[in-house]
C-alpha cells in the first residue's frame, strides 16, 4: 500500500487493525497505537496546531508509507530492513508479551524510520523550519503513550513487575524510544538532510544496525527482566483479537 495524505495512512493503519483483529494476528497490537498517534496527529493538523500544517500532513505520510513499505515487504517475502524483520518476526512469539511487541514496533519505527521521513519532507530547503512542528508531536505522542499505558495495565496485570526488577514503570518502557530516541532521531535527520546520495545509504544503514541491535535486547532483555517477562507473560491476555481491540480503543478521540 502506498498512502497520498495522511487520511490514507489512518485508513491504511485501520485495515491492518481490521484484519489483525480478524485472524488473531499480533501484528495489529503496534498498528493500533500508531492508528491512534496518527488520528491524533492529523487532529492537530486540522486544529491550525503546526506551525504548517500541509507540510506535517507530507511529513506524516511519508512516515506511514515507511511503515506499510516494511509490512508489505515482510509480508511478501520476509524482507525489508532488519530492525522490521527482527520485530516482524516475533508476532509469532508466544514468549514475547504484549509490551515487547509495542516496543519493537516503537524501536524500529522511531529509530529507523523517522528521521527519514523527516529528512525527506522538504528535501533542498532549511530542514530546521520542521524543527518546532517536529517536537510539538512530542506532546502527542506522550498523551497517547499514557492513555495506552493503562490499557496495557488492565491486559497484563503483572507488568508493574518490571518497574520493580528493571527500574522503570511501564509508561517509562513504551516512553524510550519516543523522549530520548526522538532526540537522536531529529539529529540523524538534520545530518541525512545533508548528505548526498552516498552517504544517507550509509546513514540509513547505520541507523538500521543500530535498530536491529535494540530490539534484539528489547526481545531477549538480561538479567532478572527475563523471569518477571515469564511471570507477567503467564498472567496477561492471550486473547489476540480482544487485546488489538483493547488497545485500539484506547483514545476516545479516535472513536
Amino acid at each position: 500500500m502506498a498512502a497520498q495524505n495522511i487520511d490514507d495512512v489512518v485508513d491504511g493503519l485501520a485495515g491492518i487493525v481490521r484484519e489483525a483483529e480478524r485472524t488473531g494476528d499480533r501484528v495489529g497490537y503496534f498498528a493500533a497505537l500508531y492508528r491512534q498517534v496518527t488520528v491524533e496527529i492529523r487532529t492537530a493538523i486540522h486544529e491550525g496546531l503546526f506551525d504548517d500544517g500541509p507540510r506535517m500532513d507530507r511529513f506524516d505520510t511519508l512516515f506511514g508509507n515507511r511503515y506499510f513499505d516494511a509490512y508489505d515487504a515482510w509480508r511478501r517475502d520476509r524482507s525489508g530492513p532488519r530492525c522490521w524483520r527482527e520485530t516482524f518476526g516475533l508476532l509469532d512469539d508466544a514468549d514475547t508479551v504484549i509490551v515487547q511487541h509495542l516496543v519493537l514496533g516503537v524501536n524500529a519505527h522511531i529509530n529507523l524510520d523517522l528521521a527519514v521521513a523527516a529528512a525527506g519532507t522538504d528535501p533542498g530547503t532549511d530542514i530546521q523550519a520542521l524543527r518546532h512542528d517536529f517536537l510539538l508531536i512530542n506532546d502527542i505522542l506522550a498523551r497517547v503513550v499514557l492513555t495506552v499505558q493503562d490499557s496495557v495495565d488492565a491486559l497484563s496485570p503483572l507488568l508493574s513487575l518490571l518497574d520493580k526488577v528493571g527500574g522503570r514503570t511501564d509508561e517509562r518502557i513504551l516512553d524510550f524510544s519516543i523522549r530520548e530516541s526522538r532526540a537522536e532521531a531529529w539529529y540523524n535527520a538534520v545530518l541525512l538532510a545533508g548528505q548526498n546520495a552516498a552517504e544517507r545509504a550509509a546513514t540509513i544503514e547505520r541507523l538500521d544496525t543500530r535498530a536491529t541491535v535494540l530490539a534484539r535486547l528489547i526481545a531477549r532483555p538480561d538479567g532478572i527482566v527475563r523471569p518477571a517477562l515469564e511471570l507477567i507473560r503467564h498472567t496477561e491476555s492471550t486473547d489476540v483479537p480482544a487485546v488489538i481491540s483493547h488497545l485500539d480503543g484506547a483514545t476516545a478521540s479516535t472513536t
